[in-house]
């Protein structure tokens, strides 16, 4: 997240700027992904705010529990479906802000190689092919395991964020189907 903007359009790079901030130390990387997605906010924002219920939208996740009430500092326990190098993460709800549909956690314990780990996942309404649509960016930062380089544990990082995304929007787009809106004349 430099001078530059890494390959986004200015809309991106301004919403990275205002929302995507991590405190990053030495032997940490980090990363911000982007998706665009054929579903208005309202439809996407109603799957990804559900600290609860990660595995709506992410295939990784098998199983989750969350102690207590649904709120700042809730803690979840999630289990991890077989073929990653992880079972269980216990993970933390940072923020959770409707008003500008913002989510961020951290894992703060689980059987796994991501130590400090943070991600903050915001979306932001736009025009797709004349119809809203929504851009949604997720970035991270986490320590870079001993024996592992800043660019392995990015890729390796990204790759499951990539898969969530995706499957994010096919959830996504597959809802907006069955309610579609009529397109928007500008």
């Amino acid at each position: 997240m430099n001078g530059d903007n890494n390959g986004f359009g200015s809309a991106a790079t301004e919403y990275i700027r205002r929302h995507h901030r991590h405190e990053i130390c030495e032997n940490q990387c980090t990363s911000a992904l982007v998706k665009h997605i054929k579903a208005p906010v309202p439809l996407v924002w109603s799957l990804v705010r559900r600290f609860d219920q990660p595995q709506k939208y992410k295939p990784f996740v098998s199983r989750c529990v969350v102690q207590g009430n649904l709120e700042i500092g809730s803690l979840r326990e999630v289990d991890v479906k077989s073929g990653l190098p992880a079972t269980t993460s216990t993970e933390r709800l940072e923020l959770l802000d409707d008003d500008e549909h913002v989510l961020s956690i951290r894992i703060i314990g689980g059987d796994h190689r991501l130590k400090n780990y943070s991600s903050i996942i915001s979306l932001h309404p736009e025009i797709i092919d004349g119809r809203p649509g929504t851009l949604v960016i997720e970035s991270f930062v986490v320590d870079v395991p001993e024996g592992n380089t800043k660019d392995e544990t990015c890729y390796f990082v990204e790759a499951l964020i990539k898969c969530n995304l995706k499957s994010l929007t096919d959830v996504s787009e597959g809802l907006a189907v069955q309610d579609r809106t009529e397109p928007i004349d500008l």
